[in-house]
């Protein structure tokens, strides 16, 4: 079986993006097996990712395509959250969604994306960006 972590955050068009990319990827829905993992900055209201309007979305679609799916959370770093979680569960995949930014803002702000791709062992599969 192939084991996708798709890293989720609050962007539901991201989340879209990134279980579409995963009930595409090759092979039949019983061949692969998705980890939805959204990482809190900050959550006074106690929420769980099962919450979450963009971690529901991807749920959505995954399941319209048959393919097994569980949600992790946690709190702290995403980058960091995203990597553990892929090397923990031996996933073959790590799956990100990408967001335009300009030169300056990925240099003064960084990018979660920008530090899985650096920071990750594991093959890092990034989908595209909406054209607004």
């Amino acid at each position: 079986m192939y084991h996708i972590v798709a890293g989720i955050d609050d962007d539901e068009s991201h989340a879209t993006r990134c279980a579409e990319a995963a009930a595409d990827l090759p092979g039949g829905s019983t061949e692969k097996r998705v980890t939805l993992i959204h990482s809190f900055d900050d959550n006074p209201s106690g929420a769980s990712a099962s919450q979450l309007q963009s971690v529901r979305a991807a749920v959505e679609i995954l399941e319209e395509h048959d393919v097994d799916t569980d949600i992790q959370e946690s709190s702290g770093d995403p980058a960091d959250a995203i990597i553990d979680t892929a090397v923990r569960s031996e996933a073959d995949l790590i799956l990100i969604g990408g967001r335009k930014r300009s030169p300056a803002g990925k240099a003064l702000f960084g990018s979660v994306t920008q530090s899985v791709i650096l920071g990750s062992s594991r093959p890092v599969m990034v989908t595209g960006v909406d054209e607004t």
